[in-house]
């Protein structure tokens, strides 16, 4: 199972989440065009303004301020992609499941993750840190969270994001080897309700989910198995 704790949508009542079961590979055969289709709209963005400047960045500033993080060192991952493709004019491909999941949140500038279901341990859940849990970084390297972080958590104790839609854990990345990815948006903007909505039905087409919901503070469960 997949949920935020309950802290999570009374601090942040704006949050809205779509959460997908995708199996990972095959990815889309129509791949190459689908993520230049997207990254097409997210250069259109940024050729009206900085990606500063857009609200659904802007709410994610402010929640990382709430949790005590600089904005400004510690980004979102949608504004990450969005600096890398205003300073490159291209996104980095790593897997296709990935790079789809890239583009379509450069598009939309919201937040997308892609994790390897097979290395979560048990249930997974957004939620403050203890500080106890373990954090594997991309590098190989064994990091705690700062205590009340917002992380994702699972059974074993292992953190597999932190600073909530800052940064993935190397632990449970997408790679060849995967069989079933769990793709998670969330979004904390004015319209982030029918914007989830959107993005989490752009990402189900074009990933082939076979489970896709749209999480709500009512119904904050996404069951994954």
């Amino acid at each position: 199972m997949f949920r935020h704790h309950d802290t999570v949508w009374r601090d942040f009542p704006a949050l809205a989440a779509g959460a997908l079961l995708v199996p990972a590979p095959p990815g889309p055969d129509h791949v190459d065009d689908l993520i230049a289709r997207h990254v097409d709209v997210a250069r259109k963005r940024l050729a009206a303004g900085p990606e500063g400047q857009l609200p659904e960045i802007q709410a994610w500033r402010r929640a990382f301020t709430a949790m005590g993080v600089k904005p400004t060192q510690y980004r979102c991952a949608s504004e990450s992609l969005l600096r890398r493709l205003r300073r490159d004019g291209e996104l980095p491909r790593v897997h296709p499941l990935v790079d789809v999941c890239n583009a379509i949140s450069a598009a939309f500038a919201i937040p997308v993750a892609a994790l390897d279901l097979g290395r979560v341990a048990g249930d997974l859940e957004v939620r403050p840190a203890t500080g106890d849990e373990v954090y594997l970084t991309f590098g190989g390297e064994r990091e705690h969270p700062r205590p009340g972080e917002i992380v994702f958590a699972d059974a074993a104790g292992n953190a597999h994001a932190r600073r909530w839609t800052n940064r993935q854990s190397g632990l449970s990345a997408v790679t060849a080897g995967t069989t079933v990815a769990l793709v998670v948006t969330e979004a904390l903007h004015g319209t982030a309700a029918a914007d989830v909505a959107r993005i989490t039905g752009a990402l189900a087409e074009a990933l082939g989910a076979t489970r896709a919901a749209v999480l709500t503070r009512a119904v904050p469960r996404f069951a994954t198995q």
